[in-house]
């Protein structure tokens, strides 16, 4: 399967970087599929209108980034178990669609688990998850049996993995409560200003809090700022995103919120496509971000602690923040083993099978 995962990566890379490749191992694949993933690719705004063609080959990079065969041997190595010769299970994933494609490390962690996988996509985010299916079907069609899709109740999995709102969540949690399950909320990622950050890891940040418009669980919506700190360090850097600007749904975010603190008389910075407002809340709306002075970095790192079923990740250059933190522009690109919500999907799935 390791074999087959690469040449998936290797695959996928192309879409990434819109060139296709001369390496004969891809050929057969780009005969069968590279012009209808490109298609699919550059029509998935009229499906989605968030998801924008640079942002799906966004995804599709990330995604190709973590299938080499380095990565995918160290976390393999992690589950000395596998393969098991238990039984396989039917399981059930209801998938989220915030960002393209992603329900794919579900999908992969239980391909390479052993079991079978019963999924249940998000209508914003079907067309691309089924075509690269499609892909991994092809180079190892041994697999392809074990991977269905239904529009159903997944009355019929034996364990659920089910991503969500806070409020689908207590849903998930009652229906599938006598199914072994994995249930994730909402998260968000925070962002650790120390103040000594040079102009480019701030651009990196920008990469946090924009892309996929800020939709994604690892997006940065929270920023912890020194007292002293001058915001417009931080906002000037950020106008290299303004092409944000002509999204309409994007925009039209902006817009809103601009016009609901401006009749409200509520205090916040502008820099033409993001607002900043000062606000102890983890998660703002599309288009702002809340940010929180503080005078100690040990303060931060306590209250990250005590709020850290919210979040999903910390995004600074501190390393004394917590041991978990990620440099800024990294916080999209997790490795296969940063598992969303801390939970160890690998181990719960091997776990099925004592």
């Amino acid at each position: 399967m390791t074999d087959a995962l690469v040449l998936t990566g290797a695959y996928l890379h192309q879409h990434a970087q819109q060139k296709m490749s001369d390496r004969p191992e891809l050929a057969a694949l780009n005969d069968a599929f590279y012009a209808s993933m490109e298609t699919t690719i550059t029509r998935e705004h009229t499906f989605n209108a968030w998801f924008t063609e640079d942002q799906v080959r966004k995804a599709i990079g990330n995604i190709a980034g973590t299938l080499t065969r380095e990565a995918l041997t160290k976390w393999l190595g992690m589950y000395p178990e596998l393969p098991f010769q238990s039984p396989a299970k039917t399981i059930g994933v209801v998938m989220a669609g915030n960002i393209p494609l992603v329900g794919f490390h579900d999908l992969l962690c239980v391909l390479l688990s052993g079991h079978r996988f019963l999924g249940k996509p998000s209508s914003k985010d079907d067309h691309l998850l089924r075509k690269v299916t499609d892909i991994i079907s092809t180079v190892a069609p041994g697999r392809a049996d074990r991977i269905t899709y239904t529009e159903g109740y997944l009355k019929d999995a034996d364990a659920i993995i089910a991503t969500g709102s806070d409020n689908t969540a207590r849903h998930f949690a009652y229906y599938f409560r006598d199914k072994p399950h994995i249930i994730r909320r909402n998260r968000n990622g925070v962002a650790v200003l120390t103040g000594n950050e040079t102009r480019e890891q701030l651009l990196q940040l920008g990469e946090d809090v924009f892309s996929y418009f800020g939709l994604g669980c690892r997006n940065v919506t929270k920023i912890f700022i020194p007292e002293e700190y001058p915001l417009e360090k931080l906002l000037e850097p950020l106008e290299h995103f303004s092409s944000l600007r002509h999204h309409n749904k994007y925009a039209n975010n902006l817009d809103y919120h601009r016009s609901v603190y401006l009749m409200n008389k509520v205090p916040f910075l502008d820099n033409g496509v993001l607002l900043l407002k000062e606000d102890e809340r983890l998660s703002g709306p599309v288009g702002v971000v809340y940010y929180e002075k503080y005078s100690q970095l040990e303060g931060v790192a306590k209250k990250i602690i005590l709020q850290q079923a919210q979040i999903q990740c910390v995004v600074t250059v501190a390393s004394d923040v917590t041991e978990h933190a990620v440099p800024p522009g990294m916080s999209q690109s997790p490795a296969l083993w940063d598992y969303a919500d801390g939970v160890d999907t690998m181990k719960f799935l091997t776990d099925l099978t004592r």
